[in-house]
């Protein structure tokens, strides 16, 4: 049995917010490596994450980013109780959304807001560039619904490579600190302002 160090035991209960018993038995059953149990208790932690995505979520706070003086975004995140979102580590995540909105501009909180009209056209339009390819027919609607797929992914902030770590999703980034906080938490809206642009 590898020897466990507090130092260990409290680094990893730092990062995903779990009780110091729950740590040290995740780095036990991992013989010791760190980033095995890291990767285990993430994977719990999202798993509870996910159960916790169905709770109403009211709370929260209103940030604002201003680079420059030339972007400017406002992004209202909830979660389910001022308790929460007085936090650091809350205030934290929406300053990083804001960051995150400016520096990439989605257009859509997530896939599901893109308007129906929005998803029809650029159908079509995929549609008669792959043909205009020479595709085979039958090929034409798999590789419209794979374009279409990564066209909206990359327009939708959940599904948008975090700015700080593109490793992760946007979303990945949020159910952590779902795992952490305990909370359900729910990007509601954002606004960005570019000088000169009109909406």
């Amino acid at each position: 049995m590898a020897e466990i160090s507090i130092e260990e035991i409290k680094r990893l209960r730092e990062l995903t917010g779990v009780g110091i018993t729950d740590a040290k038995q995740a780095l036990q059953a991992a013989d010791g490596d760190f980033d095995k149990a890291l990767s285990e208790m993430r994977k719990k932690g999202l798993t509870k994450a996910e159960k916790r995505g169905e709770r109403e979520a009211r709370a929260g706070l209103i940030g604002s980013y201003v680079h420059d003086g030339r972007i400017g975004v406002l992004v209202e995140v909830n979660c389910e109780t001022d308790f929460v979102a007085k936090t650091d580590e809350f205030k934290a995540l929406v300053n990083d959304i804001c960051l995150h909105v400016a520096a990439s501009s989605p257009e859509y909180v997530a896939v599901d807001d893109v308007p129906a009209e929005a998803k029809k056209a650029t159908e079509v339009e995929f549609t008669e560039k792959v043909k205009s390819e020479g595709k085979p027919d039958n090929m034409v609607p798999q590789i419209v619904e794979g374009m279409l797929k990564k066209h909206f992914a990359e327009k939708a902030l959940l599904e948008q490579p975090f700015v700080k770590n593109p490793d992760q999703t946007v979303s990945d980034y949020i159910k952590e600190h779902i795992a952490k906080l305990g909370e359900n938490i729910v990007v509601r809206r954002f606004t960005r302002f570019v000088l000169g642009e009109v909406n």
